[in-house]
């Protein structure tokens, strides 16, 4: 292959009299120096030169190839793609996926009380589209995918989902974040379409407590569904814990002692804004004001490393099987080291979680779009992203959707 394109460049090279333009190239400041060599089509030009007045860019020389040709090459000069890198040079590797906005549970930190409205079953993204976009992100780089609602389980076709997603040549790792409700009953299926990682919300270990937060029955069939998951290898079982002042605060040990004997990792979530959900700054519970309650039992409650793209900030209890994380989206964001990118339902990419601007690509892809011209929509979305969030309290100002329409 390397042969060919070497071939291709001096062909190119001959007759650059007539088919080289002079723009301005976009590189992604983790891949620079080695998209030097890489060919661009047209369109590419095009984008870049839209895009170059908020990056550092080069002037180099770029011919108009064919798509074959120029994929050819992107597989041999581009480690990563600059579709998905955005102006800051990170690189957006993993991608949720919401299936579904509908829910069995109405958690207080997810959802209005009063519910919300649903979108009409012809806006949703169907599971065709789900998979088209699924691949064409794969295509340009992205690893992991997570599918989330909603409640994504409630989906019929999810394990059909999961199965053709497992076929993609680079996806490594596919995931589900789920309120364990049917998790037990689904898990067989879901491990053989080849499900590799679990995320099971619980926000108390008290059922009264839990029935108050989720507003419905099911603490126990939950715990059924820890427990399955972790007879069936998952290891980690990792345990979503909103913390929320007034509500499960006290339970923060608790959590951490489940951990000396399961291999789990719970993972404590600081609270965060969203419409309907009536934050309060007094209601969140601070990362650091949680590693304070947990030390005073463990004193000895030590840091792990972590990767660098890692939202959460991992501890360990010496001597316990599991461990604990703790996502500090609030109190000390990780908006620099970001690699996520989500889709809604409906088909909007959010390229921040609390970010309000989307652009449809369901809109797209049902108007006929070709890959590249959604990637053209899907790189200008990328590198709009900002730098990071905007802070708690602005954030809280800001009209977003419901934690439960963006997808958890």
């Amino acid at each position: 292959m390397r042969t060919e394109a070497m071939s291709f460049l001096k062909l190119t090279t001959a007759l650059r009299t007539r088919h080289i333009t002079m723009v301005q190239r976009w590189f992604s400041s983790a891949t620079q120096e080695e998209n030097k060599t890489q060919l661009l089509t047209s369109r590419d030009s095009a984008y870049a030169n839209a895009i170059s007045p908020r990056t550092n860019v080069n002037s180099v020389q770029v011919t108009t190839v064919s798509g074959d040709i120029r994929r050819m090459l992107s597989k041999e000069a581009l480690p990563f793609s600059a579709f998905l890198t955005d102006t800051f040079g990170r690189r957006h590797s993993y991608l949720r996926i919401s299936v579904t906005e509908k829910c069995n549970f109405r958690c207080q930190y997810c959802m209005p009380e009063e519910g919300i409205k649903l979108s009409p079953r012809a806006e949703l993204l169907s599971t065709e589209e789900i998979l088209t976009l699924a691949r064409l992100f794969v295509q340009e780089g992205v690893n992991k995918i997570r599918l989330t609602g909603g409640e994504p389980l409630i989906r019929p076709d999810v394990l059909d989902i999961i199965a053709k997603m497992r076929e993609f040549e680079g996806l490594k790792t596919i995931a589900v974040t789920t309120n364990g409700l049917n998790l037990a009953r689904l898990l067989p299926g879901l491990q053989k379409a080849g499900l590799d990682l679990l995320n099971i919300s619980l926000d108390s270990l008290v059922p009264a407590k839990f029935e108050f937060i989720v507003r419905r029955k099911g603490f126990h069939k939950v715990m059924d569904s820890i427990r399955k998951a972790i007879e069936m290898g998952y290891n980690p079982v990792k345990v979503n814990c909103v913390v929320m002042r007034g509500l499960n605060e006290d339970e923060i040990q608790n959590f951490v002692a489940l951990t000396k004997n399961m291999p789990l990792e719970v993972r404590f979530i600081e609270y965060m804004p969203f419409d309907g959900n009536r934050w309060n700054f007094k209601k969140m519970v601070s990362y650091q004001e949680m590693l304070d309650h947990i030390k005073q039992e463990w004193p000895n409650f030590e840091r792990l490393p972590g990767a660098e793209a890692d939202t959460v900030k991992l501890y360990k209890v010496p001597g316990f099987q599991g461990q604990i994380g703790f996502i500090t989206s609030m109190s000390d964001n990780f908006c620099g080291s970001c690699n996520r990118l989500r889709i809604t339902a409906d088909g909007n990419l959010k390229v921040c979680l609390f970010g309000n601007s989307e652009v449809s690509l369901r809109d797209q892809l049902r108007s006929g779009a070709t890959d590249e011209e959604l990637l053209q929509v899907i790189a200008a979305a990328v590198g709009r992203k900002k730098k990071q969030h905007a802070g708690m309290f602005s954030i809280s100002q800001m009209k977003n959707r419901p934690m439960i329409l963006i997808g958890g």
